[in-house]
């Protein structure tokens, strides 16, 4: 419907109109039917002037018309279509429409709107203001229904001045008037000033534009490295693990080989040494059958002269030769490829510490904000358990390892090279990088740390939370904080809690602890640069407990 109504404006004649008739170009190059553009230039032969109904153009002399044969083709083609009437239809004002106020019964769309007769007009009655003089020094401007707004409400004239002092447009009568004495300026000189800086706004703005599509189009770019390195990587660990999973079933399949073949030459071996045994049990079988027969023969010669006929034993395999073994064949082997796994596991999970620290060493061009709420920061809260290789052997872990209590009797753990012996200290199971937040529930004095996995577990003050470079502390008394890191001791002030929350942004380096009850207390921020993966920790005093906050 919009393209029906572009159509006929196209080949509408301005003057009368409707469709082109005879349909002439002149020499601005707007087109006309050629009996209404004669009739307007014979109107203007008096002054010996003839101009353009549309852009005013003034043409001297007098153009000689010829009829444009390709522009009457297009109009003759465009009746055919039939789209004649339909574009009629929308010449008439919509509810969303301007109206034209000069027509009566059902109103034509208004095309412009006149500044100085404050009405707005239709093609049609439009027409005057192109060809009458008296209205041709009238300001044409886009149709609006707002025209009255022009009219001061106190004089009722057009108001064409601005007062400076009072920010408003007035009227002329109004600067004599009641704004007499202020700062006043024609309403166009305001426009322009206005306008200027309206355009630099606009300048602003457009570079403010080229400035973010810019970052788009970086960012854009980014993302697509960061998506090609991924899938690179990714095609490349794979085949490093597929190699190193080829390597793992090599060995198995060659340690099962091994295994066979030595079962099959010691099976072989006792087989043979079994096969020996029983011919020799045969054979004394038969002897003993022969002794037996000899001893009960009752003639006393008849046994003197067959018993030197006895032959002698074969050389006996005897027993003691035979080294038994039981249950200790093959389990030093076990026990070989079991010591193996648990090598492997160390490597993997080191090898694996160090691969997530590098994947949050991946630096994007944005980062996110830090949380404001504590809503927030538990978006961050990850799984955190107690290593029971770690512990100090008066700390019993209870609440599947999420909680470490002081107890006056030492536990029966294991000797193991990570637990810590001078110190009543407990390490996570869980590395952390990227960002984290946890929260520990604490009883009596408490430190709450993080820490380096090669921080010392034995050497006295060396291997404490906070006493070296290696581990941040803060220290929770029954009536206040203190922090401490590499045996410098900061006072901290703020609220006492039961709950202490630590906020990690590892690769922006800041380390945070918060007082938590109804609302969180920022106690102490450090920022620094994190050298290794961290890991959280806690060191009890007597009859003391902690406990690591698990987020439902």
């Amino acid at each position: 419907m919009e393209q029906n109504q572009l159509n006929r404006e196209t080949f509408s004649c301005s003057i009368c109109l409707d469709l082109l008739k005879d349909p002439v170009t002149i020499p601005c190059g707007h087109s006309y039917c050629m009996k209404c553009i004669k009739k307007h230039w014979d109107g203007e032969d008096q002054k010996g002037i003839h101009s353009c109904p549309e852009c005013r153009e003034t043409l001297i002399p007098r153009p000689a018309l010829k009829k444009n044969t390709m522009l009457a083709a297009l109009v003759e083609q465009l009746k055919k279509t039939g789209l004649q009437a339909a574009s009629a239809h929308h010449c008439y004002a919509g509810p969303e429409d301007v109206a034209c106020d000069v027509c009566t019964g059902r109103k034509l769309k208004a095309i412009k709107s006149c500044s100085v007769c404050l009405a707005s007009y239709c093609e049609k009655h439009l027409q005057p203001h192109y060809v009458s003089a008296p209205f041709k020094k009238h300001k044409l401007v886009e149709p609006s229904e707002n025209l009255q707004e022009n009219i001061c409400s106190l004089h009722d004239e057009v108001m064409k001045m601005f007062c400076c002092t009072d920010q408003k447009c007035i009227c002329y009568l109004c600067s004599v008037d009641e704004h007499k004495g202020h700062d006043t300026v024609s309403a166009a000189a305001e426009r322009t000033e206005r306008q200027r800086e309206l355009q630099v706004r606009r300048e602003n703005i457009q570079q403010r534009i080229q400035d973010r599509e810019k970052d788009v189009k970086l960012l854009q770019q980014e993302l697509e490295a960061i998506n090609r390195s991924a899938d690179k990587t990714v095609e490349n660990s794979e085949k490093i693990f597929n190699e190193l999973i080829r390597l793992i079933q090599k060995r198995r399949s060659d340690v099962k080989q091994q295994i066979r073949s030595q079962q099959e030459t010691e099976g072989s071996r006792v087989k043979e040494l079994q096969e020996k045994l029983e011919q020799e049990i045969i054979e004394l079988k038969r002897k003993d059958a022969e002794l037996k027969q000899l001893s009960e023969t009752e003639d006393h010669n008849q046994f003197l002269h067959n018993y030197p006929s006895l032959s002698a034993l074969s050389e006996s395999t005897h027993s003691s030769s035979i080294e038994i073994r039981p249950l200790s064949y093959f389990e030093d082997v076990t026990a070989a490829v079991s010591e193996l796994r648990d090598q492997l596991q160390d490597i993997l999970r080191d090898a694996w510490t160090n691969t997530s620290l590098r994947l949050t060493e991946v630096n994007v061009s944005l980062s996110e904000p830090e949380p404001k709420s504590r809503a927030g920061f538990l978006k961050y809260s990850p799984e955190i358990t107690l290593d029971p290789n770690t512990p100090h052997c008066q700390l019993l872990l209870s609440e599947g390892n999420r909680k470490v209590t002081w107890m006056n009797q030492p536990e029966s753990y294991s000797r193991h090279p990570d637990r810590f012996t001078d110190w009543f200290q407990v390490l996570s199971r869980e590395s952390l990088t990227g960002r984290c937040y946890w929260e520990v529930e604490w009883r009596e004095d408490v430190y709450v740390a993080v820490a380096y996995k090669n921080i010392s577990r034995a050497g006295g003050d060396e291997c404490g939370f906070g006493w070296n470079d290696k581990s941040w502390a803060i220290i929770c008394y029954q009536n206040g904080h203190e922090f401490v890191h590499n045996n410098i001791w900061t006072s901290v002030s703020g609220p006492v809690s039961s709950r202490v929350g630590v906020y990690l942004d590892h690769r922006a380096g800041i380390l945070s602890f918060y007082s938590v009850s109804e609302t969180m207390t920022l106690l102490h921020r450090v920022q620094t640069t994190f050298t290794q993966p961290l890991y959280a920790g806690v060191r009890v005093g007597l009859r003391g407990s902690a406990e690591f906050y698990k987020p439902k």
